[in-house]
């Protein structure tokens, strides 16, 4: 799943944006292999490998997707969601011979490999705090904000996904008879409609309308910004396995100091690609203008 030649933002390019992270992440564009590598493997092997038995959820109809989903989310088995994720892709085949849709499902499996850590992070938070959880989480949310992630935080860290299975009920999906239905909130459109569940080949999937998106500005267009996209997964995961790292030398003596420190670590990655994929997009509309 190589993304092929290194690519080139004006003077900003991945590989260069990479090592601008305080010199901690290595995402290399070519071969998307985090700094980690031999977790990462260990982790695709323990995913894919023929023998390697796992969970098969039924999908077979939209109630049955939403069910799946809370279950993959009670189980903390976060690497699984983006099973559960169809994006639509164009007929497109770049110049490299890539399509589009492997260029999506690149992203996907990044994702997969990024979320994967995440839960365990999480259960390691959870693990090692668990006595001074209740007490200290008012404090931790605090010293969160002053990176200005505010209290989003602790609950990304900690439980990222719980609103999926503990208010499961109020998610409901509207078959709309056409192959596509309807995700609500309360009976209400969730988040303005822009969700939406479609069938498969494989069942049922959470998608986001692609007429709805193909023609927004932040939605990837070519190959150079699906491969940003994907280095983006891959500096948020090195951030957590340097988090890990500490962690496990038992380095934060209470949860605030956990929280603080992973909060800035996910902050300083977050913005650092944010500015690439920006100044990616403004670019491109540059010279769309210009032609």
């Amino acid at each position: 799943m190589a993304f092929g030649t290194l690519i080139s933002v004006g003077r900003l390019s991945v590989r260069g944006a990479a090592a601008c992270e305080t010199g901690r992440y290595a995402a290399d564009v070519n071969t998307h292999r985090p700094r980690f590598g031999t977790r990462s493997l260990l982790v695709l092997a323990m995913i894919f490998l023929p023998g390697c038995a796992q969970e098969e959820f039924d999908c077979s109809t939209p109630r049955a997707l939403l069910d799946a989903v809370a279950k993959v989310a009670d189980q903390g088995k976060f690497e699984r969601l983006p099973e559960f994720i169809e994006i639509g892709a164009r007929e497109i085949t770049y110049a490299d011979g890539v399509t589009e849709a492997s260029a999506i499902a690149d992203v996907k499996g990044k994702l997969s490999e990024m979320l994967g850590e995440l839960g365990r992070v999480a259960k390691k938070l959870k693990a090692r705090y668990s006595e001074d959880l209740a007490k200290e989480s008012k404090a931790a949310t605090k010293s969160a904000d002053r990176f200005g992630l505010g209290p989003m935080v602790q609950g990304i860290v900690l439980d990222p996904f719980a609103f999926l299975a503990q208010k499961r009920e109020h998610l409901t999906a509207e078959d709309l008879g056409d192959g596509t239905a309807a995700l609500l909130w309360r009976n209400e459109p969730a988040l303005g409609g822009t969700i939406a569940l479609v069938e498969t080949d494989n069942g049922w999937r959470v998608t986001v309308p692609v007429e709805l998106v193909q023609g927004q500005e932040f939605w990837p267009q070519t190959r150079e910004e699906w491969a940003v996209v994907a280095s983006m997964m891959l500096a948020v995961q090195n951030s957590l396995l340097d988090f890990e790292r500490e962690l496990d030398t038992d380095k934060f003596k209470t949860l605030q100091q956990a929280t603080e420190r992973i909060g800035r670590l996910l902050g300083e990655s977050v913005v650092v690609q944010s500015v690439i994929y920006a100044s990616m997009k403004q670019t491109a509309n540059q010279q769309a203008t210009e032609e």
